[in-house]
């Protein structure tokens, strides 16, 4: 256990901070609570110093392997030539005669080829951006549970916790007392997603926590619930009154998405269409 200022950090709890420094997962409160405990801990300096050095050399080394020209070229003789994924060249210069071909199919039908383009782009970007935000909340989650850190304002009275957010967010996060339905309301926290403020709403069932996101843009744009599982955590997200909401808990899927169920009709019940 090391101190600085009136920090305390308990170097087991402060391993998978360490992690997350390294790969710029931590917003800039938790950044300076690590580089304090790290600037007087030695045993945490140098484990600090192994996970950077561990990076770099991984970083450094050449971990993918590209097919030989031998075998795209047989890959590629057994598809059809509109099919081939790629130009493979040959003696009598088909790959120029490829080439052209395709140039030529983007000339015939310019503007649909940019827009299948733009649709292909628009849906990988989406898919990359909510697999950001999905690993972010879920490191979230996880600082969420050292100690000390899993609420700003600790308080099962909901009136308590939804003004504790003015202020500090763009909107007003709902803040839904489940407790009489099994999940228990244990206060909130801000916390950073993607670089932006985010309110987190934090229930526990039985001894599971569930951290509940909310905030405008955070990447869900379904209405219904989205699931998934990262890092052996629950992951559901979905978006609702003009919000984007994710889940996380280590709690089974189908009782977290009965906490999905239970929230979302309670906004449906607050705000009638």
């Amino acid at each position: 256990m090391s101190a600085s200022g009136n920090i305390t950090v308990n170097c087991s709890e402060n391993e998978i901070l360490l992690h997350a420094l390294v790969d710029g997962e931590l917003d800039a409160g938790h950044v300076r609570e690590v580089e304090a405990h790290v600037a007087g801990c030695r045993s945490c300096a140098q484990a600090l110093e192994s996970i950077r050095a561990l990076r770099h050399a991984m970083g450094g080394a050449r971990l993918k392997e590209q097919a030989p020209a031998q075998l795209r070229s047989r890959i590629a003789a057994m598809l059809p030539a509109r099919a081939s994924p790629f130009p493979v060249a040959t003696k009598d210069g088909s790959l120029a005669r490829w080439w052209r071909t395709f140039l030529g199919g983007f000339s015939i039908g310019t503007a649909l080829s940019a827009a299948l383009a733009a649709t292909v782009l628009i849906g990988v970007f989406r898919g990359d951006q909510n697999r950001q935000v999905a690993d972010e909340v879920v490191s979230a989650h996880i600082r969420s549970l050292q100690a000390g850190h899993l609420t700003d304002v600790q308080t099962s009275d909901q009136h308590t916790v939804k003004p504790w957010f003015n202020g500090k967010l763009d909107v007003a996060p709902p803040v839904i007392d489940l407790t009489a339905q099994g999940f228990t309301l244990l206060g909130g926290r801000l916390d950073y997603i993607d670089r932006e403020p985010v309110a987190s709403i934090i229930y526990a069932r039985r001894k599971h926590v569930i951290n509940l996101f909310v905030a405008q843009h955070l990447g869900a744009r379904h209405a219904g619930a989205v699931g998934e599982s990262i890092q052996g955590y629950n992951v559901r997200h979905w978006a609702e009154e003009g919000l984007d909401f994710w889940a996380v808990s280590d709690l089974n899927g189908d009782e977290l998405d009965e906490f999905v169920q239970k929230v979302s009709a309670a906004l449906h019940t607050a705000n009638p269409t």
